[in-house]
């Protein structure tokens, strides 16, 4: 959301965005990473909302409930602060300058009231795809017709943003059962996207024609925007590990380096995690990998092996010394950037999507977590062979992906003469192209801000 705030003031002087920051927890890692952006982003201003408490932690209650009810116990405090910065004659913002509408996270619909209240244009900000987009949009339909819970469906759903049929295994664990809390409130959140304004999505026209054509045909949907690839192509700051892992891709030769990283989230058992080593051993390319263990009881985020020695096979590390990296963090942007990277072993989050292909890199797909196994089923199915498909079902437990599916995929994807390193490489030079001027992202944001100037 701040790389968009960035593109809307870099465009037109007259913008000023002030965010609305909601202290999660369990997440004090945020609190650094805003203090950094307030001190360098001009034009951008951050106001703390009132830190407030986590729902009661049931178990019968999912992640997707929790949050949901978590924000919007935040509806007065963002009504209130409004008021205050806009809308109060002791308000200087309230004397010079008009507010020109509220910009919701995809989570945040209840805010939608308060933009109501207040007389203000509401949009939501969409931070993953346009065929993702469209799930969301249709699933008050697909919930009225289909019965069943979604996991149960002996049939693939039709949905308008896909030109094909999904395979019910491959959504989201949080659409499976109806009988689940989360369900209840991505049908709402779904049902209120249409309440907004308009709707900014971060792709690019040329990335997912289908689905961005498709979200102008129902009458009902608000203007869609799509204006991305948004990118923060700074990428957060650790400077003693983004030295290492420099000074170590600095000595591989061009596109000889696969990189193996799963996002914040991504963790792997030590049983799994072996599986991968010895893959990647037994393909015999240089690799860069991240590598993190599941959180620990009480604890919210994955974390480092202690000794990586006791849990990779006996003497990997020094078989492959030279050739390999072995890490916890890494900066993914700067080593997307990388002259050396090949190849790119994802967890297909949308902006590890985005940066990839930003990059001229390809993707083999290993989803984990949300929305990525739908992100990586459009790669492979709905896109047609933009990424290689490692696997696309992965949901851990029992269900190792073994060692000879990582040596194919690997083979495959720093093959030089490999289809989808062609194709990566044309979407590479459309998506530069849709930020340019002129192109079609730098003139879906230039009709949003004259929207909003619009609406004075």
């Amino acid at each position: 959301m701040t790389e968009l705030a960035k593109k809307l003031i870099a465009r037109d002087h007259r913008i000023s965005i002030t965010i609305l920051i909601v202290k999660f927890p369990l997440t004090p890692e945020v609190n650094d990473r805003i203090q950094s952006l307030a001190a360098s982003v001009a034009g951008i201003r951050f106001v703390d909302l009132p830190q407030l408490d986590l729902p009661s932690l049931d178990m019968a209650r999912t992640p997707e409930a929790m949050v949901s009810i978590f924000l919007e116990a935040h509806k007065p405090y963002v009504n209130n602060t409004i008021t205050q910065l806009f809308f109060t004659p002791e308000s200087s913002d309230s004397k010079s300058a008009r507010l020109a509408g509220l910009f919701m996270d995809m989570s945040c619909t209840p805010m939608i009231d308060v933009a109501n209240e207040l007389g203000i244009p509401s949009y939501i900000f969409f931070a993953s795809s346009a065929c993702s987009l469209g799930l969301f949009l249709h699933l008050p339909v697909l919930d009225t017709y289909i019965q069943s819970d979604f996991k149960d469906s002996e049939t693939e759903f039709t949905i308008p943003s896909f030109k094909t049929p999904v395979p019910p295994q491959i959504l989201p664990v949080a659409f499976w059962s109806k009988k689940q809390d989360g369900y209840d409130w991505l049908v709402y959140h779904g049902r209120r996207f249409k309440e907004a304004k308009g709707i900014i999505v971060n792709t690019f026209a040329e990335l997912e024609p289908h689905a961005v054509h498709s979200l102008s045909l129902d009458g009902s949907t608000p203007p869609v925007y799509p204006v991305g690839p948004l990118l923060d192509l700074q990428g957060l700051i650790h400077s003693e590990s983004n030295q290492s892992i420099k000074t170590w891709l600095d000595g591989q030769p061009s596109s000889s380096v696969v990189f193996l990283c799963f996002g914040s989230m991504g963790s792997f058992s030590a049983l799994q995690a072996r599986e991968i080593a010895i893959g990647l051993e037994r393909s015999g390319h240089r690799f860069l990998w991240s590598l993190r263990q599941p959180p620990q009881e009480g604890q919210f985020s994955p974390t480092a092996y202690m000794n990586l020695e006791e849990i990779l096979p006996e003497g990997f590390m020094t078989r492959t010394a030279g050739r390999g990296l072995v890490c916890e963090w890494v900066p993914q942007v700067a080593v997307l950037a990388h002259h050396a990277i090949g190849g790119f072993v994802s967890h297909c989050g949308w902006n590890s999507i985005l940066e990839s292909l930003w990059f001229g890199v390809p993707i083999a797909t290993w989803a984990l977590h949300g929305e990525q196994h739908l992100n990586a089923f459009e790669m492979v199915k709905e896109l047609g062979g933009l990424v290689v498909e490692l696997r696309l079902d992965y949901r851990g437990g029992d269900d190792l992906a073994r060692t000879e599916e990582m040596e194919r995929a690997i083979g495959c994807l720093m093959d030089s003469d490999c289809a989808v390193r062609k194709k990566v490489k044309e979407t590479n030079e459309k998506s530069r192209m849709a930020m340019m001027d002129g192109g079609s992202s730098f003139n879906s944001l230039g009709s949003l801000i004259q929207d909003l100037m619009d609406e004075s």
